[in-house]
């Protein structure tokens, strides 16, 4: 299979992270699912959203990609909300759909973060990296990108292509 997939996480699916998105997407043939146009409640105890698009959509994902990409803007410090459901919900394949959480063992991951300037602070990605390891995924790595006035800077193009060495065969 050896195929990557974005997912991307951000609550304005024409913004900045998806300038990022499309110029991987685009320039490395990755696909990508776009958490926004997507219903996701929240993570609950009594699995009363069973019927919303996350099962789906994770299904999607374990059938069909070896590499997952998480892609998100820098809200308040850290993920966006919409990226922080879907991980949450990721329990639901802990507690409730166990065949198909332990299909993501030996899966890849990898994340990207965007802001409006090269300021991440230091432990964003622990959650990403955590969530890999608990999952029994191998995390690829991350970069941080920032847009400056709706365009990506040259130096930011060069850290995707070298980040792109990471997520496609």
């Amino acid at each position: 299979m050896k195929k990557s997939v974005i997912i991307q996480g951000s609550s304005r699916s024409k913004g900045d992270t998806s300038l990022i998105v499309n110029y991987l997407a685009s320039n490395y043939h990755i696909d990508v699912i776009d958490l926004n146009t997507k219903t996701i409640g929240q993570y609950d105890y009594d699995y009363k959203n069973e019927k919303d698009d996350f099962i789906a959509t994770m299904t999607e994902i374990i059938e069909n990609y070896d590499t997952i990409i998480f892609a998100t803007p820098v809200y308040w410090y850290t993920m966006s909300g919409i990226m922080k459901a879907f991980f949450d919900r990721i329990s639901d394949l802990l507690r409730v759909e166990k065949d198909l959480g332990r299909q993501l063992r030996g899966k890849n991951m990898a994340m990207i973060s965007t802001s409006n300037m090269d300021d991440l602070v230091a432990g964003f990605n622990m959650p990403f990296v955590e969530s890999a390891n608990y999952l029994g995924m191998t995390y690829l790595g991350d970069i941080h990108t920032w847009v400056e006035g709706n365009r990506i800077p040259n130096i930011v193009k060069t850290k995707i292509d070298t980040f792109s060495n990471l997520l496609v065969p």
